[in-house]
């Protein structure tokens, strides 16, 4: 595959880098020039298409939402013209590993998204509660989950579980020996959340 003809613009590879590069070392230690450099561009190639630094920030943050914006409407879509079946809701970590090609430097950039702040990231983040919010609310009505006495701590609560995973993905690996996100680190990661969430940590006899 690596002798394929790369198609991407040039614009496309700078943004595809600095995201790669961010996520790696984060935006602040990444330089216009080893952006540059990883893009096989020059530095100003890279001021001309996006005037500076801060707008190729700004452009990656917006790349990076609107991926998870498309995820997660694919994900949540319903299927066919029946009712919303909140069994075929997949947890954020499964239609992230499920539509994101694997390698995919999103997962590894989302951390500094959230943490930076700013429009981006509060936009992303409304999105992904209101996924969660919508997800719970359909599988009280099934009959598959309490909503608890404040159904929108409970979302948010199981929302950043699954984004911890996909932020923490690298140091899971590490300790865990697997790739969380991979079909085996689903498996034995959704068993054991299911079992916490089904039983709680004293087990099926707790209270």
């Amino acid at each position: 595959m690596s002798s394929l003809p790369d198609d991407r613009t040039a614009k496309a590879r700078i943004r595809d880098e600095a995201l790669r590069l961010f996520g790696e070392r984060g935006p602040d230690a990444v330089t216009v020039r080893d952006v540059a450099a990883a893009a096989g561009v020059s530095p100003a190639l890279v001021i001309r298409h996006y005037g500076s630094k801060d707008g190729l920030r700004d452009a990656v943050d917006e790349h990076v939402a609107r991926v998870f914006a498309a995820t997660l409407a694919e994900a949540t879509a319903p299927s066919g013209d029946g009712p919303f079946d909140p069994e075929a809701v997949p947890s954020l970590v499964e239609a992230v590993s499920g539509n994101l090609p694997a390698g995919s430097a999103i997962p590894g950039y989302l951390g500094w998204l959230l943490v930076g702040g700013g429009p981006a990231a509060s936009g992303l983040f409304g999105r992904l509660y209101a996924v969660s919010r919508h997800a719970l609310t359909a599988m009280a009505g099934a009959g598959m989950a309490e909503p608890g006495a404040d159904p929108e701590v409970r979302a948010a609560f199981l929302l950043v579980n699954d984004l911890a995973v996909l932020i923490l993905r690298d140091r899971l690996r590490e300790v865990l020996g697997v790739d969380p996100l991979s079909a085996d680190g689903l498996r034995r990661w959704g068993a054991e959340v299911f079992a916490v969430y089904r039983d709680g940590l004293g087990g099926a006899g707790s209270a």
